[in-house]
């Protein structure tokens, strides 16, 4: 495929602020996201650990987190229980988001990361969460839709990113884009959820989302075969949006950018080369900056542009920290997006 030079930059929006059509991301499996450092991560001896970060965790806190950071606003719709859910739901509304609480039993989850300072090497542990029965799935369905109807009539993104919890069917996401309809569903999610999606034979005729987006890990499983190169993964997302597995399809390909396609448009973008201090959040700061774009009315093109510079930007800062809005500001234009037509 030959593609041709879409944006260097200049003509590129700047970065968007309130969106004009509302987000409400979900988050089903949060957690408390726990960051520290060490000398030296060994078996064996006490691990005493220095410079301890909390800071509410899960895909769709982060991506609701990441749109405040970049001047917007979402509400986020969060399964939260006990002390821990408690915690959490304090740190989430102490930085000024919308959160609405579904309530769980069992104890939210925590999550730690443990950064070694002479490697650099990051250690991720993540505890699990509640077990959700078929009654609390359909409970949650239910409050979500009283939502949408509540605060957007519909005309809304709904962004789906991170794991399930345990119990949750794997067609989950399937049933939410056929309940939320004609709302636009985002989904960023993995294991069986993203399995369901992907499967050949399933999306015919199945309500599918808006966007699908899977990091390079994720496409390479999906695809059965390595992706080693920007166009490898640009083949496959062309391969999947023909199946009609979501309407855009997008394919991270780690510090080289990522991939977009539907079955009119490919497109890839590159971002600039960024000193890196942690690859935790990148694809959620991702997610915040294509939906923000898309909120306000931006081309695809637009949207992943301020993606990748969103993602970028992430992978400059600390921990878990997500990305920060000078930072995308002084990325944005030097992200090169590409297009041809298929």
């Amino acid at each position: 495929m030959r593609l041709r030079v879409q944006h260097g930059g200049c003509s590129i929006r700047p970065v968007p602020v309130k969106p004009m059509i509302p987000i409400i991301t979900l988050t089903l499996n949060p957690a408390l996201d726990i960051s520290a450092s060490a000398p030296l991560v060994q078996a064996g001896p006490k691990l005493r650990l220095a410079d301890p970060q909390v800071e509410p965790g899960g895909g769709g806190l982060n991506v609701a987190r990441a749109i405040r950071a970049l001047g917007g606003q979402a509400v986020a719709m969060a399964a939260l229980g006990g002390a821990n859910g408690g915690r959490l739901a304090a740190l989430v509304e102490e930085q000024g988001i919308d959160l609405v609480r579904f309530a769980t039993s069992g104890e939210t989850r925590e999550s730690l990361a443990v950064t070694e300072n002479g490697t650099g090497q990051q250690f991720r542990f993540v505890l699990p969460g509640p077990t959700w029965s078929t009654g609390m799935t359909q409970r949650f369905l239910g409050e979500l839709t009283d939502l949408l109807d509540q605060r957007s009539g519909r005309d809304a993104f709904v962004v789906l990113s991170g794991s399930q919890p345990a119990g949750m069917p794997a067609e989950f996401a399937r049933d939410l884009c056929a309940a939320v309809a004609p709302a636009r569903v985002i989904v960023d999610t993995s294991g069986p959820a993203l399995a369901d999606l992907v499967a050949p034979g399933k999306a015919e005729g199945t309500a599918r989302p808006f966007v699908l987006r899977m990091d390079q890990s994720e496409s390479e499983a999906a695809a059965g075969r390595a992706l080693p190169t920007l166009m490898d993964s640009l083949a496959f997302a062309r391969d999947l949006a023909a199946r009609g597995v979501a309407d855009v399809v997008v394919l991270a390909h780690g510090a080289e950018g990522s991939v977009l396609a539907t079955p009119e448009l490919a497109l890839a973008a590159v971002p600039p080369q960024v000193p890196v201090a942690s690859r935790v959040g990148a694809g959620d700061s991702f997610v915040a900056g294509l939906t923000l774009s898309l909120a306000n009315g931006g081309s695809l093109t637009q949207a992943l542009a301020l993606g990748t510079a969103a993602a970028a930007a992430a992978v400059m800062t600390p921990g878990t920290q997500l990305c920060r809005r000078a930072d995308v500001d002084t990325l944005l234009p030097r992200v090169r997006v590409t297009a041809g037509a298929l």
